[in-house]
């Protein structure tokens, strides 16, 4: 089968998925011969909307054969294998996925033909999932804090909820992409399937041959002494100033008059220094680049539009094969009174490693809390921490801990020293009894909302109110709950059941 032939049949079933005539792609899929990661790639995502778990589970198989580093393959199998239950398999595929990102926060596919971003913070949420469903709740902890640092939009909250449900043993829903979202062929490509006819039929205008009618493209003329003819020169592409050199490895700046630039990224140099600097044009910016990275490369026309071929190809550029050069010195000479960057970097680093690491502290009362304290700290410092979370007077606050892992003991400011040595992997757990008839004591400041609608609690940790009933607000859960206390109870509640409280008394 021709290429032609395979992007018309290509652009066929994405026309079918368009329509949400889910057979019909799928025969037109299956039907092309020369099929490469994509095309195996969309055939996987229809098994998956027909749930046909074992035929997706094989085509996203021969999508990762054909392209070993296509991450969003890693991705889609690993949620194929999460419907089959094999958790562990599908752990592996999110790690793996993971992996593929090369530390990027995302990766969009849409220059690839496929309307859909990859984020590291979703991956890192289904390998959460996939941990909580092996019972390995504290990784799945780990993860949903490394997701939390990764988020990126509005819409990465479900992250928040998966750790609030991990805080409580509980399993949360898997990301999945949107059905329907299959790699489509260049509209390049596409377009030149139909041909064109751009010179129409030849008519004779003027001939020396009397009644002259002939209609072809070549029609008789005088005979003109042949010329020698002469090679044309390639012709060099000389829209920049400067010689162009292609990046080698990625470079990243330390100083503002340093350029980044990423690896086959092509430069012009326009200045090379003695120190093994170079002085680089690079979009639309002039910036200092280490000659070491660069290496120099002939472009002409034929070769510029060959690299617009290479970027509407389907393969992910490989990674260096090698290591990247050493960063030279530069030859501007510092005063030695100045620390260097590099030197304030690594004092600042010093500085940090001595900072003592937080610890999250697990609080078990009528519900559970978390707060983080720096390990050490006195046992009186734990109970401001403590009070000050549960709105409760220290006074009505009894806490306790198990020590050696086995019983109970009370904690005081004798045991406090003791209980620290219990900390696991940052993590300290504590158990808090309240007085009993013991009012809580909302501070002044507290902002108080009124119930617009009646909430029922479906968990042990959840406030009940009814409409109209005034609330205080202890604290902020995050964007969509909040920690409140109402007619002597303490619990969580939805923010959108509740407006501001103007008037209060």
């Amino acid at each position: 089968m021709s290429l032609l032939d395979t992007i018309r049949q290509w652009d066929e079933g994405a026309a079918a998925v368009g329509r949400k005539d889910w057979a019909t792609a799928l025969k037109v899929f299956s039907d092309i011969v020369d099929k490469n990661s994509k095309i195996y790639f969309n055939i996987g995502i229809l098994y998956l909307i027909t749930k046909d778990l074992d035929a997706a589970e094989k085509a996203f198989d021969n999508s990762i054969r054909k392209d070993e580093h296509l991450a969003v393959a890693f991705f889609q199998r690993g949620i194929t294998f999460y419907k089959q239950q094999k958790f562990e398999e599908s752990l592996s595929d999110f790690k793996k996925a993971f992996t593929e990102l090369r530390g990027n926060q995302l990766i969009d596919y849409k220059l690839l033909g496929l309307r859909f971003k990859l984020y590291g913070c979703e991956v890192l949420h289904n390998v959460a999932l996939a941990h909580a469903q092996l019972g390995q709740w504290e990784k799945a902890e780990e993860n949903l804090h490394a997701a939390l640092n990764l988020k990126t939009e509005a819409k990465h909250s479900l992250i928040d909820r998966a750790l609030e449900s991990i805080l409580k043993h509980k399993l949360f829903d898997i990301v999945e992409a949107h059905a329907g979202e299959v790699f489509r062929p260049n509209k390049q490509h596409v377009a030149e399937l139909e041909k064109k006819d751009y010179l129409g039929k030849a008519t004779v205008v003027a001939s020396i041959i009397p009644k002259d009618d002939f209609s072809g493209f070549a029609p008789l003329q005088p005979q003109v002494q042949e010329v020698p003819s002469r090679t044309k020169a390639p012709e060099t592409l000389r829209a920049l100033e400067g010689e162009p050199h292609r990046v080698r490895y990625e470079f990243i700046p330390e100083t503002t008059d340093e350029l980044p630039v990423q690896q086959g990224n092509i430069v012009f140099v326009l200045q090379k220094g003695a120190d093994n600097w170079a002085k680089v044009f690079f979009n639309g910016k002039t910036g200092l680049v280490p000659y070491n990275f660069l290496e120099p490369v002939e472009l002409t026309l034929s070769s510029r539009q060959e690299q617009q071929d290479v970027k509407q190809t389907d393969s992910i550029p490989a990674p260096p094969s090698g290591e990247a050069p050493v960063r030279p010195a530069r030859g501007k000479v510092q005063d030695p009174s100045v620390p260097s960057r590099k030197e304030e970097k690594a004092g600042n680093k010093d500085e940090k490693s001595k900072e003592p690491m937080m610890c999250v502290v697990k609080v078990h009362a009528t519900y559970t809390v978390a707060v983080s304290l720096k390990p050490g700290i006195s046992y009186t410092a734990v109970l401001e921490a403590i009070s000050e979370k549960l709105n409760q007077p220290r006074g009505t606050i009894s806490l306790s801990y198990k020590k050696n892992g086995t019983e109970r003991a009370k904690l005081d400011e004798s045991e406090m020293e003791n209980a620290w040595k219990e900390e696991r992997n940052g993590h300290l757990t504590l158990w808090c009894e309240l007085t009993e008839n013991i009012e809580m004591a909302p501070k002044d400041e507290s902002p108080q909302v009124v119930a617009i609608y009646s909430y029922e609690a479906s968990e042990p940790e959840d406030l009940q109110f009814n409409s109209g009933d005034v609330i205080t607000v202890i604290s902020k859960v995050n964007e969509e709950w909040f920690e409140g206390k109402c007619k002597g109870k303490v619990g969580i509640f939805p923010a959108a059941f509740v407006k501001d409280y103007k008037n209060k008394g």
